[in-house]
Order: structure tokens, then C-alpha cells, then sequence
């Protein structure tokens, strides 16, 4: 098939090659031109870079980024003409699925055709194919298979076959001609637009080959050397910090604190003598898919029809057509006559920065208004979301791509005071030694790991969760294996007052949860201040000592002195005090004599009590006579029924059957006085239900 390649397609493969390393070289030179000026990188995983340089006339600059950061390119671009000029459009590679791409051309090689199916695929296309016989110009009619047989290879006893050859039909000025694709050395389409057509086909495919990178085109157009700024966001890791806390070797000394921001640059492109600021906030970021094409599924609707309708002649108007034409144009050159005024040029006053040279430079930083004073009309509103803290690196920065770099952002002295701190969660024998310091270094402290030094020794590591200007923070960084900490709790809850609300006996509990912490300093040489970490009991009350020194959500924090060699006990007590109800008969009256004798229930509480179990005995006696008629009707019943199943046995004239009467006669006057005597009881009871009920209703007794 390379045989079958012709020379303008070469030619033109050759083209887009060049056109590539072009390409890659006018980048380059876009990138030096627009260098990276400014960088401000955020906790949460997001930077922002600023390009500062200088365009003339109307250029078009070049950059290129990676396809995983297109989409942030998208979503916060901000471009500005310094000098008055105008921004125009920002173009970059599509997204669509190569196949789609392809298929858009004027030349459709998405599925890697052959000769004879791009012929047939452009049907109807002048073309000049070069053959050993000579050149032949025509406009392509198709592509057929024609049978030929190939005779066999002389000595090896091969038979004839038959082969199917694809020819070309060309419409030529001496008629239709046909020529085996074979037999085609060369091949050029006469179509300057076709060729443009195949030579944007193939840049596509050059382009996709490259899949980790993408190039976004900046239009720019005016009068004269101008400054441009650019300013994007895209993706870079969090920018980490680290700490070293030197702590006096004398007591009292005042502790230093040093930091130091950790800054890699893992993009293709050198950082350069860059402004760095490194912000601590942590703004809201999001990723959306800007880059990928979406296509929506829309419904096919009907051509909308309607019934004939007959012609009609009007007259005509007062206004003729004349006047009507006259009015509209000049309506259309009122509504649409528009002006563009140029922004007035930023003074370079404004811009003087540094350069690689050590002199002065145009750098520009960006103000909070040229986002709206260059840019293009606005088409959304911002407001301020809250405050940042940035460290703002005073000399110019350089990094080169896939490098990290430390940089130092402060060193000042703070307030600190050497504590062992203790609790149980943490080591149950001995407390963490640690330091307590107020930051006074006039920075936000970011999170991050600490190295303490005991003067010139190293003590341990720390970890600090993020500290504002002024906060105080304790900090721990070994185990103070000279001072061993026990500790005993316990737990006890009693009823202290007893009393009658509404009928119902009230109990008042009250309960203390005690820990005793018994303190050992074993070092001989230093003092302690020991930091006692208490767990904080929710519903209950502090008692002993009155108040911490400081506390947690979840923790109260008390300080002990304890001196060289010293030995020393340490109580935390809490109270709660709770209620529980009952009713005034469920209590025993000899629990309540009790309580009474102890003097947690009054005399008159415990008459109010007698009183009521007195109503609820009668009550009680009430129902037992209720149960014993009850069940003595039950037994006569019973009896009565047996009584009759005996009398259909015997005769009626014996003298059992008529015992058996008269005994019946004897119950059933019983069970009438059992039904007078249930009616009387039961009206009884509600009436000493009913006096219990109103002795109950209102009885509230100290």
C-alpha cells in the first residue's frame, strides 16, 4: 500500500509535521512572553497564577496546559488589555470524540480507509492520478471490483486464480476512463479546499495522539505594544507547613517559633523569580466539565400545518411603502449604531516590578477593580465570601518544574510556659510533657507538625491544628517519664428530700462522681505544673474545685503545682441533683417512717401518706368482699348445675329429687342477696374511689 501513497498526501503528513514543531516552538515562545508572574496557592488544593507580559497589533498568544486542568482554564480565565485594546474570542481543542471530529471534514478518514474507499468516498472530486502510462485528470464516477485471473508461478505448479481488482472510473475530457488502483503511483486532489479539508483531518488525529496536553489560543487585537495580564485557577497540591518551637533552656525563657512553608511545583514550567503568596483560607472549590461537549436529546415535532387559505386583495394605505422602508432603516441604524470607547492605558507607574536582571520590569499585580475596568462587560455578580490570611513572600521565588522547595515564612518569639499535661486517654501512669504558648507572631498558624527543641536538643514532635492571630494553644511532645499519675473515681447517689406535688410523691436525688488524682514528682531538680485533663460529665454540676483554668467541649483542664520531689493529691467533684415521681400508696410506709427519722420526709408528709393508705386499705377491703361474692356465686352456679343434671336421673317423686328442690330453692335466695349485696359493695368502692381520688387531686405536702 505505500506504493498507493501519493506524493500531495505526503506532502501534506509532512506539512502538518512541521507545522507541529512550528507549533511547539511558537508556545514555547508565547509562554516566554507571557511569563508567570504571580502565584497565590490556596489550602484547598487550588492555585491561582498570573502571566504578565506584552503583545503588538493583533497577535495571538499560545498557551499550553494540561487537559486535566482545561476545565479550571474555563472557569476562572480572566484576561485584561492594559493598553486599551480588545480581547477576543479564547479558542482550544474540542473534545468531541475523535470519530465524530473526523467525520466532520470534508475528507472522512475516522475508520483508516484505503485508497480505492477514500476514492469511492469522494465521488464527484476532481483528482490527477499519476500511473507508469502518465498522468490522467478526471472527476472521480466510483469505485468497482473487476475479476482478472493471475496465472500461476512458473515452476512450482501453481494453478490459474482469479483476483478481484479494484479500479477507479474517471470522467476525463476524452470520456470515461478505467484505472486499476494498482497501477496509481499518485495521487492529488485538483480541490485546493479538499486538500485544506485532509490537512485538518490529519492535525486532528496529530492532536489526539497527544492526550496530556491541550492548547488554548488568546486573540488580542489593537493599536501598539500593550501590557496584557492573564490570571487562571487550576489544580496544585496543598501547600503544607512545618514548625520548629525552640524552647529556652532557663526557666521563664521566652520560646521562639519558627516556620516554614513547603511549596512543590509539579507542572511542566519553570516558576521564574515569581511573587508567592500563600493563602490559608480555604475557599470553595468545585470541578465541572467544561471541556466535553454535551449533546441534548430533542424531540422530533411535526411540521405544524394549516388549512388553505384564499387570497384576499386589501387597499391600500395612507402610509405607502416608501415611508414604511424609510422608517425601518432608520430605526435599525438608531438601535444598532454602537461605540467602543478604549480603556484608558494603566500608568507604568503601576507596573514597575523586577526582571531576571535585577532592574525594573513591567510586572503588573492586579487590583481588585480591573477585573471589571479592563475586562469584558460583566455578565454575573461577586461579592466578598470572608477574609483570607496570606503570607506574602517578600523576595522573588524560583522553582523549577517537578521541584519542591521549602521556604521560611516566619520566626518571631512567643509566650510560653513549660506544663505536663495528663490524661488518661493518653498514658494512664505519666502526663505528656508540654508547652502552653499564646501566638504573638502576628501570622495565622496553618496546621502542621512541630519540632521541639529543649535549647539546643531535640525534645520531640508536635501537631498543631490551625491557630489564630492571639490564640492559645497547648501542646504535647513526650512522655514525662519523672512524674507518675494515678487516679480513683467514685460514684454515690442518694435521696435527699422527699415531698407531695399534686398527689404524687416527689424524690429528690442527689449524686456525686468524685475522682481523686494522686500526683508523684520524682524529679528532684525541677518544679512541676501539672495540666489535669477532665473528662467533662454532661447534667452535671463542678463542685470541687469551683472552676477550671481552662476547658473543651469535652474536657476540663486544671492546673497543680507541684514542687521538686513532691508528692500531692488532687480532687475534681461533680454534683447533679434529679427528680423521679411515684405514687403516694406505691410507697412502704416503713421505707417512708425511714426517711422520715432521717429527716429527708416531714412529719405532715408522712401523715398526708398514712392518710391516703388508709383510703386506699378501705378500698382494698372492698374489693376482696367483691371477689368473695363473686366467687361465691360462681360455686353456687356451679352446684346448681350439677343439682340439675342429677335430678333428670331420678324420679320425681323421691325424696332426693325433692331435697334436691328445696336445696335449689335455698340458692337461687342466696344468689339474689349476692346480687343486692355486689350492688352495694361495688357502689361502695366508687364512692371510696372517688374520695381517694379527691383527697389525692390537690395534695401538695412540704
Amino acid at each position: 500500500m505505500k506504493s498507493l501513497q501519493s506524493s500531495k498526501i505526503r506532502s501534506a503528513a509532512l506539512a502538518v509535521a512541521s507545522g507541529m514543531l512550528l507549533s511547539a516552538a511558537s508556545l514555547a515562545a508565547d509562554e516566554a512572553s507571557l511569563p508567570i508572574r504571580s502565584i497565590t496557592l490556596y489550602r484547598s488544593g487550588v492555585g491561582y497564577f498570573e502571566r504578565t507580559g506584552s503583545v503588538e497589533g493583533e497577535q495571538k498568544v499560545q498557551l499550553r496546559f494540561e487537559t486535566s486542568q482545561i476545565n479550571d482554564i474555563l472557569k476562572s480565565l480572566v484576561m485584561l488589555d492594559l493598553g486599551g485594546g480588545q480581547i477576543g474570542a479564547v479558542s482550544y481543542g474540542s473534545k468531541e470524540p475523535l470519530t465524530r471530529r473526523l467525520a466532520s471534514f470534508g475528507v472522512n478518514i475516522a475508520d483508516n480507509p484505503s485508497i480505492p474507499e477514500l476514492l469511492a468516498r469522494l465521488r464527484g472530486a476532481g483528482v490527477r492520478l499519476t500511473t507508469p502510462e502518465g498522468a490522467v485528470e478526471g472527476t472521480i464516477l466510483g469505485v468497482e471490483n473487476r475479476s482478472a485471473v493471475a496465472p500461476g508461478t512458473p515452476g512450482t505448479g501453481s494453478q490459474p486464480t482469479v483476483v478481484s481488482t479494484p479500479h477507479v472510473n474517471l470522467v476525463t475530457a476524452k470520456g470515461i476512463r478505467s484505472i486499476p488502483v494498482d497501477r496509481v503511483n499518485a495521487l492529488e486532489f485538483l480541490d485546493a479546499e479538499l486538500n485544506e479539508e485532509l490537512n485538518l483531518a490529519l492535525g486532528a488525529l496529530a492532536e489526539q495522539r497527544n492526550e496530556n496536553s491541550a492548547v488554548v489560543e488568546l486573540q488580542f487585537s489593537g493599536a501598539g505594544e500593550r501590557d496584557v495580564v492573564l490570571g487562571y485557577i487550576t489544580e496544585t497540591p496543598v501547600w503544607k507547613t512545618s514548625y520548629r518551637l525552640v524552647l529556652g533552656e532557663e526557666t521563664g525563657a521566652q520560646p521562639t517559633l519558627q516556620g516554614w512553608a513547603i511549596v512543590e511545583n509539579t507542572s511542566d514550567e519553570d516558576w521564574t523569580d515569581v511573587r508567592l503568596a500563600l493563602a490559608s483560607g480555604n475557599p470553595v472549590g468545585f470541578q465541572m466539565d467544561l471541556h466535553e461537549p454535551v449533546f441534548v436529546t430533542r424531540p422530533m415535532i411535526a411540521v405544524p400545518t394549516m388549512a388553505f387559505a384564499a387570497p384576499r386583495v386589501y387597499e391600500g394605505d395612507l402610509l405607502t411603502m416608501e415611508n414604511v422602508f424609510a422608517q425601518g432603516n432608520e430605526a435599525a441604524q438608531s438601535d444598532f449604531s454602537l461605540k467602543t470607547e478604549a480603556a484608558a492605558p494603566i500608568p507604568r507607574s503601576r507596573m514597575q516590578g523586577y526582571g531576571n536582571d535585577g532592574g525594573a520590569s513591567t510586572f503588573y499585580e492586579m487590583a481588585p477593580g480591573d477585573r471589571t475596568k479592563f475586562a469584558p462587560a460583566p455578565m454575573a455578580t461577586a461579592g466578598e465570601i470572608g477574609e483570607q490570611f496570606r503570607y506574602d513572600i517578600s523576595a522573588p521565588v524560583t522553582i523549577e518544574r517537578q521541584r519542591s522547595a521549602m521556604l521560611p515564612i516566619l520566626s518571631a518569639p512567643v509566650e510560653g510556659r513549660r506544663l505536663s499535661i495528663y490524661n488518661p486517654a493518653d498514658n494512664a501512669e505519666h502526663p505528656m510533657r508540654g508547652v502552653s504558648f499564646t501566638n504573638g507572631s502576628g501570622f495565622d498558624l496553618s496546621p502542621g507538625p512541630i519540632a521541639v527543641y529543649d535549647g539546643a536538643a531535640y525534645a520531640g514532635d508536635a501537631q498543631i491544628a490551625y491557630t489564630s492571630r492571639g490564640e492559645e494553644r497547648l501542646l504535647s511532645y513526650a512522655v514525662d517519664l519523672d512524674v507518675a499519675v494515678s487516679s480513683e473515681t467514685n460514684g454515690a447517689e442518694n435521696i435527699t428530700k422527699i415531698r407531695i406535688v399534686n398527689g404524687a410523691i416527689e424524690q429528690t436525688w442527689k449524686g456525686r462522681n468524685s475522682t481523686t488524682y494522686k500526683l508523684n514528682n520524682r524529679d528532684a531538680q525541677r518544679e512541676r505544673t501539672i495540666v489535669i485533663e477532665h473528662p467533662k460529665l454532661g447534667g452535671w454540676d463542678l463542685v470541687k474545685p469551683s472552676k477550671p483554668e481552662s476547658e473543651t467541649d469535652s474536657l476540663l483542664r486544671f492546673e497543680v503545682p507541684l514542687a521538686a520531689g513532691a508528692q500531692g493529691t488532687f480532687e475534681v467533684a461533680h454534683e447533679r441533683t434529679h427528680l423521679t415521681r411515684l405514687g403516694v400508696t406505691n410507697m412502704e410506709m416503713p421505707t417512708l417512717l425511714a426517711y422520715v427519722q432521717s429527716g429527708k420526709a416531714s412529719q405532715a408528709v408522712f401523715d398526708a401518706i398514712q392518710t391516703a393508705a388508709n383510703k386506699q386499705s378501705r378500698i382494698a377491703e372492698i374489693d376482696r368482699r367483691l371477689a368473695e361474692l363473686n366467687a361465691e356465686r360462681t360455686a353456687i352456679t356451679q352446684d346448681q348445675s350439677r343439682i340439675r343434671e342429677n335430678m333428670e336421673r331420678v324420679e320425681r317423686n323421691s325424696d332426693l329429687y325433692a331435697r334436691w328442690v328445696q336445696k335449689l330453692t335455698e340458692q337461687e335466695t342466696r344468689l339474689e342477696a349476692i346480687v343486692e349485696e355486689l350492688a352495694a359493695a361495688t357502689s361502695n368502692r366508687a364512692a371510696a374511689q372517688k374520695d381517694l381520688n379527691v383527697y389525692l387531686s390537690n395534695l401538695t405536702v412540704e
